[in-house]
């Protein structure tokens, strides 16, 4: 009889605060939407790191007869200097192994490249000969993460035109990745204040619009738990319909744009899973039963002085 009293005024509320109720699914619905979205940001760029870790190489670039770096006076790499650059590889304990490619190799892989192109681009490539071109050595490394001591030592040898890596090109895309992260996260702290004020705002309304209901049941002795229990399903309600809300909208997510877009037409990365939009569901369904319900349970012994 008393749970059937508490789901009637649970009802009841939902009904008289309809207003208030959506405002505060839809608060905690976008929140908790950015709160997923800057989780799977944060798995994607952890998977992309692995990813590219695991095939970032140095590319040494020799002289060729164009080059005007310090270490290209006499033009065209030499035999001699080929030697010293691939002794330097072979003794350094951080390189794995490396494969050398000469004029014509790369002159088939940038051509390759610019056949794909548009017209402008292919005749920019039609004026480059095989002579233009750079022999190199694409070093693989033992740990991605130490190429600095082999990119300084092979740096400064004679012969060497520039030293690539792809940590540098790289950069840019960590760095927005970073901040889009940031962002969503940023963005979704606001709105869980925003939905945290939302409950306490509706606490307070609810209470004063039973104000007569909660006086005539303190006075025939109904416990706190009692009393306060219709508000707080109220808000678990609400709390609920966000959180489906917004895993249906990540799982969506996933779907299009993952799934259906990026993963069969790009190989660039190693792109997120359903694993990691199941993982990021978890933590938004934790994250707002918790910032919802503390504040519910908070409040309601606040304004109904129970």
């Amino acid at each position: 009889m008393q749970l059937r009293y508490v789901f009637s005024e649970t009802a009841t509320g939902l009904r008289r605060n309809v207003s208030m109720t959506v405002a505060l699914v839809v608060t905690i619905f976008v929140s908790l939407t950015l709160v997923g979205v800057g989780l799977l940001l944060n798995a994607q760029a952890q998977r992309a790191e692995e990813y590219w870790g695991s095939k970032l190489q140095i590319t040494v670039f020799l002289c060729n007869a164009n080059s005007r770096t310090p270490h290209c006076a006499g033009g065209d790499v030499t035999d001699p200097q080929k030697q010293a650059i691939e002794q330097v590889l072979k003794t350094s304990p951080q390189v794995k192994g490396y494969e050398y490619r000469d004029k014509q190799q790369a002159y088939d892989a940038l051509k390759k490249v610019y056949q794909s192109q548009n017209a402008t681009d292919r005749e920019i490539f039609s004026s480059v000969q095989v002579k233009d071109m750079n022999e190199s050595y694409r070093v693989t490394l033992n740990d991605p993460q130490k190429f600095e001591g082999v990119k300084s030592a092979v740096g400064g040898l004679d012969g060497v035109n520039t030293v690539q890596d792809l940590h540098t090109l790289l950069e840019p895309i960590y760095f927005w990745l970073g901040w889009m992260q940031k962002g969503a996260i940023g963005i979704a702290a606001v709105l869980l204040l925003a939905a945290v004020l939302e409950v306490a705002n509706t606490i307070r309304l609810a209470a004063f619009a039973r104000r007569r209901e909660i006086g005539i049941m303190r006075l025939v002795g109904a416990g706190s738990l009692y009393i306060q229990l219709p508000f707080v399903l109220e808000t678990l309600v609400a709390t609920m319909i966000g959180i489906t809300l917004s895993a249906i909208t990540l799982f969506a997510f996933m779907y299009v744009v993952i799934y259906e877009r990026l993963r069969p037409n790009s190989t660039i990365v190693d792109w997120i899973d359903w694993w990691d939009a199941v993982q990021a569901v978890g933590w938004i369904a934790l994250l707002g039963v918790v910032l919802t319900m503390i504040p519910t349970l908070v409040l309601t012994r606040k304004y109904l002085k129970v």
